[in-house]
């Protein structure tokens, strides 16, 4: 008997038996904005979205870790070619830092290293902050995904070796105390790229002089995307069944250019967008010129086209859709 790729051998009783073939998967552009749980890994974030869509292509734009919850977009298809600007973009967290100990990875996954009776008074609390509002020069957490000579800081971290990281600037845009009691404050921060939440925990509680660690942060905001539009992978499952929240899972998918829109646009016309699709720069004058300069995207007759760079008049494409 020739057996097809839908049939499967019952270990139990040797017969094959027939199934239903597996869904082909699906082109899918645009994105998702995920509300992530605490506990739930970025990559499995990525799997659980993947399948909801039977997509073909997806991928995250910046790492959340397990004891974190709050934004984590997900790209698919198309819309994988947006995710350095959304990954660049500024980010909004709110976490609570513990007071009275420090920890090797700067959060409660991991037992106390340093300990302190110590507390904070609210009103040294709010001195410290503006010390750390601006550029400011940070140390990375030695469980971190940054590499050293090759190797992720926190695989070297985890073998018992000491983990050297040099300090980096950072832009802290904002950064609030919400509310303290005698053991924990919580804190809302806007930042910029490469800022790590949990080495301002660490360096908070080094300053004030009683170590401090992270046992609550959520993302707020990523890039363009926010909470209003976050989604919960239990409503993205369920899709399409009694009493859902969506019809299907293509309600909450957000348009590729929804990645962009931090970045000013342009309106061109079919020809140009037909030289910009072949790898070829326009030259945009008159009242098609933009007054600005740098990053911006290209549309036409409402189609998302391409995104690139204004290089003395000409747009120059970087990176071109198939939509």
């Amino acid at each position: 008997m020739t057996m097809t790729n839908t049939d499967a051998t019952n270990t139990e009783t040797g017969r094959v038996e027939n199934r239903p073939p597996r869904p082909k998967k699906r082109d899918v552009n645009g994105w998702v904005i995920l509300d992530k749980p605490v506990g739930m890994t970025s990559t499995h974030a990525v799997a659980v979205a993947k399948r909801a869509f039977n997509a073909k292509k997806a991928g995250h734009a910046g790492t959340l870790d397990p004891l974190a919850s709050g934004l984590l977009p997900i790209a698919f298809g198309e819309a994988t070619k947006t995710v350095p600007f959304v990954m660049d973009g500024e980010k909004a967290y709110r976490f609570t830092v513990r007071w009275g100990a420090e920890t090797s990875t700067d959060d409660a996954e991991s037992p106390a290293i340093a300990t302190s009776e110590r507390r904070p008074s609210t009103a040294e609390i709010e001195a410290i902050l503006p010390g750390f509002t601006g550029e400011v020069m940070q140390v990375p957490p030695q469980f971190s995904a940054l590499k050293i000579d090759g190797e992720r800081a926190y695989d070297i971290a985890r073998s018992g070796e000491a983990v050297k990281l040099d300090a980096r600037p950072v832009l802290i845009h904002a950064l609030h105390l919400i509310e303290a009691d005698a053991d924990t404050a919580t804190f809302e921060a806007e930042c910029g790229k490469g800022t790590y939440v949990r080495a301002l925990a660490r360096d908070f509680g080094r300053l004030l002089g009683c170590y401090g660690h992270i046992v609550a942060l959520r993302r707020t905001r990523v890039g363009p995307f926010n909470e209003d539009q976050a989604v919960s992978p239990e409503d993205l499952q369920a899709a399409g069944g009694e009493d859902a929240v969506y019809d299907s899972p293509d309600e909450a998918l957000m348009s590729v250019e929804a990645g962009l829109m931090d970045l000013p646009s342009i309106a061109i016309s079919a020809n140009d967008a037909a030289r910009l699709q072949r790898g070829q720069s326009i030259i945009l004058r008159g009242r098609d010129a933009p007054l600005v300069s740098g990053s911006l995207y290209a549309t036409s007759q409402g189609r998302l086209i391409a995104f690139g760079e204004m290089e003395q008049g000409s747009f120059v494409p970087k990176r071109v859709f198939n939509l």
